[in-house]
């Protein structure tokens, strides 16, 4: 078990003052298998009153509105989060009848089942998924396959693609971020049967990090699929989801669960900014 405090900052400059913007966060994590949120907060500049709730999938939403001119949006988001190693039991493992059973029992899976125009598939992602199902004995097996596959196949480039790329044209060049590589790993699992979902957090890069070190960290995305119980998997890093992952949200896509999102009235230009640290302090 590790303790990481996360600093996460971000925001939007704009060229010029802009008269207002409307706004919703979701950068704090949330208490859940094998984490554990011993204290978090979310400071807005300019001061703004704010609405928190948890929104339909999960997520921790502060939403807010600032009135007054103001060419700068920032946000800072401060969290000290207790994880710890996840582990799962062999013996949960569906048939694949059993599972095309389970799926239709509950909305949880119908809703992670269907692609969205994000995570569609191409057709030669659809035919690595269609040879994993030929192949693995389960789904579990498949679903495994699949990460793996998508992680040898696409190339780990930050600004090869844009927060709006889709699946098919990240696979397209073969390159792209966590964002891109976990939505090609969701529409394969899904296009086989296997109930996905888009998962947003932090990941510790240091899996050696000293105590008290402080280190840049990342934003990072990564999957869940349901093969008799929800298992977690990194496939921007080949890796089991760990004591290293911070767990914000979960959705369908990148879509439901953005860090940070907004409209603003004004005639000028805006220019996103972001910075994340992380410190292990046990």
């Amino acid at each position: 078990m590790k303790r990481l405090r996360i600093r996460h900052h971000t925001g939007f400059t704009y060229g010029g003052d802009v008269t207002a913007s409307y706004n919703e966060a979701r950068m704090l994590p949330v208490s859940s298998d094998g984490q554990l949120v011993l204290y978090s907060n979310l400071e807005i500049l300019p001061i703004s009153s704010h609405h928190s709730y948890v929104d339909y999938w999960g997520s921790r939403v502060s939403s807010f509105e600032i009135l007054t001119p103001h060419h700068e949006l920032a946000l800072t988001a401060t969290s000290l989060v207790e994880v710890r190693d996840r582990t799962h039991t062999d013996h949960e493992a569906l048939s694949w009848d059993d599972l095309a059973g389970v799926v239709e029992t509950a909305t949880e899976f119908i809703e992670q089942a269907k692609q969205t125009p994000r995570t569609k598939p191409p057709a030669e992602v659809q035919r690595i998924a269609e040879s994993a199902r030929a192949d693995a004995a389960d789904p579990c097996e498949a679903a495994m396959r699949i990460a793996k596959a998508i992680f040898d196949s696409v190339e780990y480039v930050q600004g090869a693609t844009a927060v709006t790329t889709t699946a098919a044209e990240a696979w397209e060049h073969r390159k792209g971020v966590c964002q891109d590589i976990a939505h090609l790993a969701i529409g394969a699992l899904r296009h086989i049967g296997i109930p996905a979902r888009y998962v947003s957090g932090y990941l510790h890069p240091k899996s050696d990090a000293a105590i008290g070190e402080t280190v840049v960290g990342e934003s990072h995305a990564w999957v869940e699929w349901f093969c008799g119980e929800w298992r977690g998997y990194d496939p921007t890093n080949d890796i089991a989801i760990g004591d290293r992952h911070v767990l914000v949200g979960r959705g369908r896509d990148y879509n439901d669960v953005p860090p940070l999102r907004g409209v603003y009235a004004g005639p000028f230009g805006s220019n996103l900014f972001v910075s994340v640290e992380i410190t292990r302090e046990s």
